[in-house]
């Protein structure tokens, strides 16, 4: 009989499956295009199976399968896909996938399975389709759903919780360090909001600057290109067929398309940009503005609840006012980063909840050394 410890992992593995498969079955309902749609039924299926494989794992141990039922972490995908559509949540799905392969890797018998080779290449096909802008499925994408290009980028979710991190954390650490060295209500108050403002307007600067530059940047590369477009057609031509080749299309079939959208004047330059370069004209990594101005409200939102209690309390209850908020906001935190990484919420929102509170105790304490040394 397997040990103790294989059964706990053949049931964390199914119900990871579970979750994944039911997540996959619902956003095929949401999603309009019906090449989408079936490509989630089929992720759907292949979870199904991999639940089926780990249920076996249990029967053959002698221990109980229960009932299938997702997570509550995965109803809450399914809501977020529903309220915002089901590309909010792609970026998250294909990490999901990623960090199961990444688990897999060191299980022998999931090895044996092939799982980790699956698990990677729906990461892959979820990026691909993270990247897609448009409602198609023809062209580039096709070839992408190989596996064969880029990897997923950015997510809204994930700069969400770390930009309100930021500033519960940071702020949290400099109202407890001002506190520790006895300074007043006052001079507590004026720290935490002058280090919200500050610290809100440093990230809203960092985030448009690392947006403008990227934008200015992938417009030089555009501009190139057409140039390039001007001055060279036929070599642009031939690099369009080397890249369909690589894709996977035979050397006449590759040099016919590429041929084909070479005489498209009106969209050539768009398809080399999509292609060549791997860039979206029609968003260039997104507004600097937009970015800029979400960056300082997560920020200041991070910043509520240690700075907060201050403006109705004074000393030590508020200290602990401001402590209690900010470990609940520390904790809800490291729950909602579980939508990423998979982990326990117990698990996430404890490990938040120590690491904020250690870095508010460290300022605390260095607070009330330099309190006594200047008394």
């Amino acid at each position: 009989m397997p040990p103790r410890t294989d059964v706990a992992r053949f049931r964390t593995n199914r119900q990871e499956e579970i979750d994944s498969a039911a997540i996959y079955a619902a956003i095929a309902k949401l999603e309009a295009n019906e090449k989408l749609a079936e490509v989630y039924r089929r992720l759907a299926a292949s979870e199904e199976a991999h639940v089926a494989f780990w249920e076996g794992k249990l029967r053959d141990a002698g221990a109980r399968v229960p009932a299938r039922r997702p997570s509550a972490r995965s109803r809450v995908i399914v809501w977020l896909s529903r309220r915002f559509g089901t590309q909010s949540v792609i970026p998250m799905l294909a990490m999901k996938e990623q960090a199961g392969r990444n688990d897999y890797d060191v299980q022998a018998d999931a090895l044996a399975a092939n799982l980790p080779a699956v698990e990677n290449s729906h990461a892959r096909l979820l990026a691909t389709i993270s990247h897609a802008r448009g409602s198609g499925m023809e062209g580039g994408l096709l070839a992408r759903l190989e596996g064969r290009h880029r990897a997923v980028g950015g997510n809204a979710l994930r700069a969400a919780v770390l930009g309100a991190n930021d500033g519960l954390v940071s702020v949290l650490s400099l109202v407890m360090g001002v506190a520790g060295a006895h300074s007043s209500n006052k001079a507590i108050l004026v720290a935490g909001l002058a280090g919200t403002l500050a610290g809100a307007c440093a990230m809203a600067m960092g985030e448009w600057l690392s947006v403008q530059s990227a934008r200015e940047l992938a417009q030089r590369q555009i501009a190139i290109e057409r140039d390039e477009l001007t001055e060279a057609p036929e070599e642009e031509e031939q690099e369009l067929s080397l890249i369909y080749q690589a894709k996977g299309l035979g050397g006449e079939e590759a040099d016919a398309l590429a041929a084909k959208l070479m005489a498209d004047k009106d969209n050539v330059l768009d398809t080399l940009t999509r292609e060549e370069l791997g860039l979206d004209p029609a968003e260039l990594g997104g507004s600097a503005w937009e970015a800029a101005i979400t960056s300082f409200f997560l920020f200041f939102m991070g910043a509520v609840a240690p700075v907060a209690p201050f403006l109705f309390l004074a000393g030590a209850p508020a200290v602990i006012t401001s402590l209690a908020a900010s470990g609940v906001a520390l904790f809800a935190t490291g729950a909602v980063i579980t939508l990423m990484t998979g982990r326990g919420v117990l698990f996430s929102g404890t490990r938040q909840l120590l690491i904020g509170m250690a870095a508010a105790g460290v300022t605390f304490g260095i607070g009330r050394l330099i309190g006594v040394s200047v008394g």
